[in-house]
C-alpha cells in the first residue's frame, strides 16, 4: 500500500470541511465531494474566512493560505475520488446511510485505498462488513469539532482492519498535526461513552429541578475545569445528534442506562436542536 498523498473527503459540512481544511494546510492534495452545490459553496466561503483569519492573526502567511486553498478541490461526482489514497467519510450519523455508502466505495475504489469513517458512535465492524472484500481497508478516524482546533483523533479498528491500514492512518493523523489515540470498537468508543452519560445526567439534573441550566454548566466549568458546560456543549453538538448517539450506545451496549433523558428528547421533538436552530437548552437568537 503506497504512501498517502491525496486525501478524499466525503461531505462538505462542518466536520468534512474542517478535515479538508486541515489536510490542505498540512500539504495534502485534497478532494472534497458533496452532492449539494450549496454545501460546497458554504464550505469554500468558510475556508476563505478561516484562512483569512489565520493570516490576520499571523498563524500563517498569505502565501501559505493561498497554497492551502489551491490544494483543496471540490467535486460533485463520487467517481472523482478515485485518485485519493484515503477517503474519509464525514456524512450524517446514520448507520444505514453509511453502510450503503461504504458498499459503493468498496466496488468503486479497488486500488487499496483506505476507507475511513468519521463516525462518532457506530460500529466500525458493521460499516466494514458492508464493504465486503474491502473490510480490511476500513477504519474509524474520529475527528473532533472544530477540527482545525481540536488535536484528538480517535482511531478505531474493525475486526478485519489490516495493521498496515492502522499504521498509515495514524501516520496521516500525525502529519495533519493531530494526536492519534486508539480505541476499541464498542458503541461510542471512549469519547462518547464517557461524554454522553455526563450530558444525559445534566439533563436529568435539570429535569428533576436540581439546578437551572446555566447553574449546572457553571458548576461543571468552575468545579471541574471544563471549558464549556455539558448543556451548552450539547447545544453545540446538536441535541438530535446527542439523542442519536445515546440510542446507538443503548442498543450497541445492550444497556438502557445510556438511553436519552425524556427532556432532551422533548426538546428535539419541539425542533429545539441547539446552535443550528438558534435554540436548544439556551437561546442563540442574538
Amino acid at each position: 500500500m503506497h504512501s498517502i498523498k491525496t486525501v478524499g473527503v466525503i461531505g462538505a459540512g462542518q466536520m468534512g470541511g474542517g478535515i479538508a481544511q486541515v489536510a490542505g494546510i498540512s500539504g495534502f492534495s485534497t478532494i472534497v465531494y458533496d452532492q449539494y452545490d450549496q454545501a460546497i459553496t458554504k464550505c469554500q466561503a468558510l475556508h476563505d474566512k478561516l484562512l483569512a483569519r489565520a493570516v490576520q492573526k499571523e498563524r500563517m502567511t498569505q502565501q501559505e493560505a493561498d497554497a492551502a486553498k489551491e490544494r483543496i478541490g471540490f467535486v460533485s461526482n463520487l467517481d472523482d475520488l478515485a485518485s485519493a489514497d484515503i477517503v474519509i467519510e464525514a456524512i450524517v450519523e446514520n448507520e444505514a446511510v453509511k453502510t450503503e455508502l461504504f458498499a459503493k466505495l468498496a466496488t468503486m475504489l479497488t486500488d487499496q485505498q483506505i476507507l475511513a469513517t468519521n463516525t462518532s458512535s457506530i460500529s466500525i465492524t458493521t460499516i466494514a462488513t458492508a464493504a465486503g472484500a474491502a473490510a480490511d481497508r476500513v477504519i474509524g478516524m474520529h475527528f473532533f469539532n472544530p477540527v482545525p482546533v481540536m488535536k484528538l483523533v480517535e482511531v478505531i479498528n474493525g475486526l478485519a482492519t489490516c495493521p498496515e491500514v492502522t499504521k498509515r492512518t495514524i501516520a496521516l493523523a500525525e502529519a495533519m498535526g493531530k494526536v492519534a489515540v486508539p480505541a476499541n470498537d464498542r458503541a461510542g468508543f471512549v469519547s462518547n461513552r464517557v461524554l454522553m452519560p455526563m450530558i444525559n445526567e445534566a439533563f436529568y439534573a435539570w429535569m428533576e429541578g436540581v439546578a437551572e441550566p446555566e447553574h449546572i454548566d457553571q458548576i461543571m466549568m468552575l468545579g471541574m475545569a471544563h471549558p464549556m458546560g455539558p448543556l451548552r456543549l450539547a447545544d453545540f453538538i446538536g441535541l438530535d445528534t446527542c439523542v442519536h448517539i445515546m440510542d446507538v450506545m443503548a442498543e450497541g451496549l445492550n444497556n438502557e442506562r445510556y438511553r436519552a433523558c425524556p427532556l432532551i428528547k422533548q426538546l428535539v421533538s419541539a425542533g429545539r436542536l441547539g446552535n443550528k436552530t438558534r435554540r436548544g437548552v439556551f437561546s442563540y437568537e442574538k
